[in-house]
């Protein structure tokens, strides 16, 4: 075995994907992607070209891990978009190169915090990046299912993503793509009670069926400042899906479990899917 780390920016286009598809091979869940969808990832979550690596074992590329970089809460932070080794090199060493590379990335940029998501049971994963110094702190899940919403809207001012950090309650420290610099292409709203006073908001994309009507919602955000009520969500999700005739499909990416919103949910009967840890390196 000859490793060559080379970054994106050197590599054409089919290397990339082969790297992404064949490190991927056999995963958890499905990640395989066309060259659309690759690209339309590295846009849509801030992906630098010039900072992901993908590894070769002479001409043939084996490996890839992409990385992207924000300022979140006055730090440089780094996210660990996706680690993939080909399967016939899994468990020799492939990985370990690739993380000292990446890492070695983070130093150059002056990453203060390195952050990533793992699948839950993707224990050999965790062991690694935790030997590299990240620590689990949260628990992530996503959350799917379909609700027949009949309630009371509630008083809502529809903004834009790139508005929301104006709000004093809104909430940085998140998952990387529920972050609204990953949902530009989204759509928020900001929930008030009878006297006007603010809520809380909600970071959103919604799908429509070809009658015009709301048939799936994609759920980032849903946070709220004041207590937290059954009744208060239902009426939340009605002014989000816009639909109180027909059933809409919900699906929440990356919640935390600790979140108020979590169990509420699992109470009108979304149903986990997926579960991943939310790891970070100082």
């Amino acid at each position: 075995m000859n490793l060559i780390i080379k970054k994106l920016t050197e590599c054409t286009i089919q290397d990339t994907i082969t790297a992404w598809n064949r490190g991927f091979e056999g995963y958890f869940v499905p990640l395989e992607m066309t060259l659309e969808l690759f690209y339309n990832r590295l846009v849509n979550e801030g992906l630098s070209l010039q900072h992901s690596l993908v590894a070769f074992d002479g001409e043939e590329p084996v490996a890839i891990v992409l990385n992207g970089f924000r300022i979140i809460a006055g730090k440089k932070t780094a996210w660990n978009g996706g680690t993939g080794i080909a399967p016939d090199y899994r468990g020799r060493g492939v990985s370990n190169l690739l993380m000292e590379a990446a890492l070695n990335v983070y130093s150059e940029e002056g990453v203060e915090v390195a952050t990533l998501e793992a699948i839950k049971e993707n224990e050999r994963a965790i062991r690694l990046y935790q030997r590299f110094g990240y620590e689990i702190t949260d628990s992530l899940v996503y959350l799917s299912g379909t609700l027949d919403l009949n309630h009371a809207p509630i008083p809502c001012q529809s903004v834009r993503p790139e508005q929301l950090p104006t709000y004093d309650f809104y909430k940085k420290d998140l998952p990387w793509q529920c972050q609204w610099q990953s949902v530009r292409s989204g759509e928020a709203q900001i929930y008030y009670d009878e006297n006007q006073n603010p809520l809380g908001y909600s970071l959103f994309k919604r799908a429509w069926n070809q009658q015009g009507q709301v048939e799936k919602v994609f759920l980032y955000q849903l946070e709220l400042v004041a207590e937290v009520k059954e009744e208060t969500v239902k009426s939340i999700l009605t002014t989000i899906s816009g639909e109180t005739n027909h059933p809409v499909s919900f699906m929440t990416i990356n919640t935390s479990q600790t979140s108020p919103i979590f169990p509420i949910m699992l109470d009108l009967g979304i149903e986990k899917k997926t579960e991943q840890v939310q790891m970070m390196k100082k």
